[in-house]
């Protein structure tokens, strides 16, 4: 094993860039490799210390909240602070396959949304909401939770029932499949809001991941194109920093 050197923890804190009590926090929380301790009880870090900070910092810096995604990775940092390296690469591995299979999704969710600009004139067939909610494979509150964000307006009859007709079916189903893609409301309202205005169908996927400046962050952001390839990159860079570790624990 390659001999290393050993710090405090307000030198460790200083190198990686943290306040010394995030330093502990990491310790607590398991994301870094308990340090042994002086007879004094103050903590002795090392070379391989640094890599976790690093490691767990790049591994965080894009989060990503479907698809389990964000509890992987969490898992691949907490089995690097355990020195099974090849464990937790598999996991990273497995991360990255996700995020790229996850921005498939977007990218063929977003496809399905140009049925809105293809859709004929009703054809006369309506719906209650029982038999639209059994004709998507969706439940009454699904649907009934989308028209109250806004995302449809439904007619009624003069008795008061609402009815969909067969232009309000295609408009549930984009919103059914966008919302299986992980997008979310914020964004399929920025696409729908877009059509009712006469957007031109080819600037759908900007529209989709591209957030306004008032957004929400959390959930506007939640399935941005940008943030999956950020996370893919930053992955593949925890892969090295794990590969550094290996090394120094030779």
């Amino acid at each position: 094993m390659t001999k290393e050197n050993t710090y405090s923890t307000s030198q460790i804190a200083k190198i990686v860039g943290l306040h010394p009590n995030t330093v502990r926090m990491y310790e607590e929380w398991g994301l870094i490799h308990k340090p042994e301790r002086k007879p004094n009880g103050y903590r002795i870090y090392n070379d391989i210390h640094i890599k976790q900070f690093q490691l767990a910092r790049k591994a965080f810096q894009t989060v990503i909240l479907q698809a389990g995604l964000r509890e992987r990775i969490i898992d691949a940092v907490k089995l690097s602070a355990e020195y099974r390296f090849d464990e937790a690469e598999e996991q990273v591995l497995e991360y990255i396959r996700i995020a790229k299979q996850e921005m498939e999704n977007a990218k063929e969710a977003a496809k399905i949304c140009e049925i809105l600009w293809q859709q004929p004139q009703a054809d006369g067939a309506v719906y209650k909401r029982s038999q639209a909610a059994k004709e998507l494979g969706l439940t009454i509150d699904t649907i009934r939770n989308w028209e109250m964000n806004g995302l449809l307006t439904v007619k009624r009859k003069q008795n008061g029932y609402r009815v969909y007709d067969s232009n309000d079916i295609n408009r549930l189903k984009v919103i059914r499949t966008l919302r299986c893609a992980n997008y979310s409301l914020s964004a399929i309202m920025r696409m729908l809001t877009g059509y009712d205005n006469g957007m031109d169908k080819e600037k759908i996927p900007d529209i989709l991941n591209t957030p306004e400046a008032d957004d929400d962050i959390i959930s506007a952001c939640d399935k941005l194109t940008v943030s999956l390839e950020n996370a893919i990159e930053n992955a593949y860079e925890v892969i090295s920093i794990l590969n550094d570790m290996k090394q120094i624990k030779k």
